[in-house]
């Protein structure tokens, strides 16, 4: 079990500490919904859990075989509902891997990718939109 204290600061920021490490992070209400947008805003980090949570089970996987993923990058545009109840409609990501890498080897760390908790956790409830891609040789 980790542990994760949030308090409220005011002018909607929050501040979360997480407990087994001491790491800070600040959250904003996004300009389109009464903040300042000046740090990312609670959706923009379910948003940014997704993404590095599919790099992460990706590197798990990498490690294991000794494959090399550096270079790996994952980039999520998240869409919120234009009406309804305020909520996270759609993420989508686009995930890039080293050329280097084999066409198993990549499809082992897709199908592993596919599968991260957070993903997991999210599917049903928000619609995930997936798009693999690969360096260039000469990038």
């Amino acid at each position: 079990m980790t542990s994760i204290s949030c308090r409220y600061d005011g002018g909607l920021r929050c501040s979360a500490n997480h407990g087994p490490s001491g790491s800070l992070l600040d959250t904003d209400a996004p300009l389109d919904n009464q903040g300042k947008g000046e740090c990312f805003s609670p959706t923009d980090l379910l948003a940014a859990s997704l993404a590095t949570c599919i790099l992460t089970i990706m590197g798990i996987v990498a490690e294991r075989h000794g494959w090399p993923l550096e270079g790996a990058g994952a980039r999520v545009e998240k869409t919120m509902t234009a009406s309804g109840p305020r909520k996270v409609e759609q993420l989508e990501v686009w995930v890039t891997l080293p050329a280097n890498l084999s066409e198993g080897q990549r499809q082992q760390l897709q199908r592993a990718a596919e599968a991260c908790p957070v993903k997991r956790t999210l599917d049903g409830a928000v619609t995930m939109v997936m798009h693999w891609e690969c360096t260039s040789e000469h990038a």
